[in-house]
């Protein structure tokens, strides 16, 4: 029994039952792995809604099951580039707000890297670059193709 304010309980969303989302997190586990090879895959967690009329709301999570930020939003199932940049967010919320500290890096100039579309509409790793000093931003790479190279970013010399 309930009481009447005890949060739901999370549970964690089964392979298969949102594939855009399942591959979304796919291609931003790829980059986890190249950037942050000590942890381990994010999931998908899943709360019900307050509304029985809402659909339930889903994180992007540790490992653990902790989540930090907000829900993905449900009209991004939809197509895999709304999809990638919902899930991308929210991963970065998570994995930032949780370990205290940027994710990913730009290996350039060492800032952290935003999620954003680029010119022939993929989702990419965005860095401010030298903006600060007026220069020029830049996309770094494809949101899941932090480790073209077969080797973690932090490794290379």
């Amino acid at each position: 029994m309930c009481a009447l304010f005890d949060p739901p309980e999370p549970r964690r969303v089964s392979p298969g039952e949102y594939p855009v989302w399942d591959q979304a997190l796919a291609l931003l586990n790829r980059d986890l792995a190249a950037t942050l090879p000590q942890l381990e895959p994010l999931q998908l967690l899943a709360l019900p809604p307050y509304d029985a009329d809402e659909p339930e709301n889903v994180y992007v999570a540790m490992a653990n099951g902790e989540w930090h930020g907000n829900h993905l939003d449900s009209n991004s199932r939809d197509s895999l580039a709304f999809a990638l940049a919902s899930v991308a967010d929210a991963a970065q919320e998570t994995v930032t707000e949780l370990l205290w500290q940027a994710w990913p890096l730009c290996p350039e100039h060492g800032l952290g890297m935003h999620p954003r579309e680029d010119a022939e509409g993929q989702v990419s790793w965005w860095c401010a670059g030298e903006r600060l000093r007026r220069g020029s931003a830049h996309f770094h790479t494809a949101v899941g193709a932090l480790d073209v190279f077969g080797e973690s970013i932090r490794t290379r010399s």
